[in-house]
């Protein structure tokens, strides 16, 4: 066992000065440097996530509001997360990934989350990654299946919302468009759209895989917290939408009323995994009550529809059975004086 994985390492830092020799050959320094810095960010012979120097390193090219560095950067960590079968390097460029997402500048964001979402290549989507060569790596390939599709949901959300998943001062210009939408309360389709989104986050989320014995790995633990933090913003935002509804509830149409019910239904149908998953954070009943007295209330309010229409019908039924009672009489009637 251990002779395997002591070959298989040194086959991982065979790639990586394969790889980092590539990278000094190419022409241009500037690019250059950006992938020497990926790689060593990401390299094989550590299980542990990127140090906090390299990423903020990666974090800086952003910084200068310089678009080529910005598509480069980007570029590079995607090329590497596509060119490995190494569930360690494949997480540790979705970490990378996650921090621009979360830490970067405006610029950086905007290069990532123009892959998936803009016609662009759809990058993050890599349902097909498995390395079946050991039990770990099988059981780690799912988790870099499904970190993927987290961010990748991430960015989707993003723009159905028009504010990041995030509370950084790079995302001020999205959190500005939402504000000036917030100003001329949204209507309540666009409201479902974004709550069905935020949703779906949620759902993504707790869709991580069974062998959660792995958040013990530095890497897995050091994503999961990243993770966390946007399950915490993804419940604000829920909170705000919900705030933002407040009355305009009792005047929902029952078809948005409906959706709007099965939403939080799927809402709360997470709670216990979301538990399972971060069970050393704060509970949160506040949000949960929101979500229950939001959904009880749809409830009640489309009972009471559904009452006064089975009111409706039953008036309408006698009224229709007394006319036709009515008609027969008069047929009746009219037959009897010719006969």
């Amino acid at each position: 066992m251990v002779r395997p994985r002591k070959l298989r390492e040194f086959i991982g830092r065979l790639k990586d000065n394969a790889s980092l020799i590539k990278a000094n050959l190419t022409t241009k320094r500037t690019v250059s440097s950006i992938k020497i810095a990926i790689l060593r960010a990401t390299s094989h012979s550590s299980t542990a996530a990127p140090p906090e120097h390299q990423l903020d390193a990666i974090l800086s090219l952003g910084h200068d509001v310089h678009l080529p560095l910005a598509c480069a950067c980007v570029e590079a960590v995607l090329d590497r997360l596509h060119n490995t079968r190494s569930p360690y390097v494949a997480l540790k460029c979705l970490f990378i990934l996650h921090n621009i997402i979360t830490h970067g500048s405006f610029i950086l964001k905007e290069q990532l989350s123009f892959y998936p979402l803009t016609g662009g290549q759809n990058s993050l989507k890599l349902t097909r990654f498995s390395n079946k060569s050991n039990l770990e790596n099988w059981e780690l390939s799912q988790w870099v299946r499904w970190y993927a599709s987290v961010l990748e949901r991430n960015l989707i959300t993003t723009r159905i919302l028009g504010c990041y998943l995030c509370c950084t001062s790079s995302s001020s210009k999205f959190q500005e468009n939402r504000n000036n939408k917030i100003a001329i309360r949204p209507p309540d389709c666009d409201l479902l759209k974004e709550i069905d989104s935020l949703v779906c986050m949620v759902e993504g989320i707790c869709a991580a895989p069974e062998s959660l014995h792995y958040q013990r790995l530095d890497l897995v633990h050091e994503f999961m917290l990243l993770v966390s933090e946007d399950y915490r913003f993804t419940q604000h935002q829920i909170i705000t939408r919900l705030n933002e509804l407040g009355d305009r509830t009792a005047r929902m149409s029952y078809d948005d009323s409906a959706e709007l019910i099965c939403c939080l239904k799927r809402l709360e149908d997470c709670r216990m995994r979301l538990v399972e998953m971060f069970a050393n954070r704060k509970r949160n009943d506040e949000f949960w009550d929101l979500v229950r007295q939001t959904r009880v209330g749809l409830e009640e309010l489309n009972e009471k529809r559904d009452r006064g229409r089975m009111v409706v019908w039953k008036g309408w039924q006698d009224e229709t059975t007394e006319l036709t009672r009515f008609v027969d009489q008069r047929v009746m009637g009219t037959s009897e004086k010719s006969s």
